[in-house]
């Protein structure tokens, strides 16, 4: 099994600015994932695809593979995840040779722990052509969520049957994606255009903290401390 790790990250970001760079337990946030990512057998290299040279410095001083400046057309608030991959996936094949799988993490995610990485790849590895996708429980069911309407409260769920639980502790189980690991054969991906789709294969991620996607200053002061956690006996 060859798979290539591509971590995602673009030098603007309009909610966090600099959020790539910015220090998070004394080492630049991008930083977390290239060494989640690192010494795995199965990883053939990670790519970093960025529009900032500032990343690309940081990339090669962690031990990962930043060959390039991301096309501008690629850097813009629109660009879509997929044509990134793609066309980061097009390049490092054309230089390297095939790869059985892409797995894209973003940077966003830097409690992605090195074992749930092996996991992905076996699961996929077992399942293939399947996707892998990181998946976390909901923090809120959607029973229990709305939308307003004049004024007015709209379920998003309609009105519970009668016989199904409605206490929240007692309704199925419900996931979100995580936007922490994504997984998929490359002829998959170039069929589809997509990461995900009805054939995606879970993969459970429980832990709050591998879980954390990092939007807002308020998800960085969060990061923070978990970081400062990290390394007192604290599980992720």
């Amino acid at each position: 099994m060859r798979i290539l790790a591509l971590v995602t990250a673009r030098g603007g970001s309009k909610r966090l600015p600099r959020k790539n760079v910015r220090l998070l337990g004394g080492r630049p946030l991008i930083a977390w994932t290239i060494q989640a990512a690192k010494g795995i057998q199965e990883i053939a290299d990670i790519l970093v695809s960025t529009d900032e040279p500032e990343i690309i410095e940081i990339a090669g001083r962690e031990g990962a593979l930043a060959p390039w400046l991301r096309p501008p057309e690629l850097a813009t608030d629109t660009a879509k995840s997929i044509d990134v991959a793609l066309h980061a996936l097009d390049w490092y094949e054309a230089a390297y040779g095939p790869v059985d799988g892409l797995m894209l993490l973003q940077p966003t995610s830097p409690f992605r722990r090195p074992e749930t990485i092996k996991q992905a790849i076996k699961l996929f590895s077992t399942n293939r052509p399947r996707p892998v996708i990181g998946v976390s429980p909901a923090a809120s069911h959607p029973a229990w969520c709305y939308r307003v309407e004049q004024s007015t409260l709209i379920p998003y769920v309609p009105a519970l049957p009668a016989g199904i639980p409605h206490r929240s502790q007692d309704l199925p189980s419900a996931y979100v994606l995580n936007g922490a690991m994504y997984l998929a054969d490359p002829v998959y991906l170039r069929q589809t255009g997509s990461f995900v789709g009805a054939s995606a294969y879970p993969l459970l991620m429980e832990s709050p903290a591998e879980s954390l996607d990092i939007d807002t200053a308020h998800d960085f002061l969060v990061a923070e401390c978990i970081a400062a956690s990290i390394g007192k006996s604290a599980v992720i």
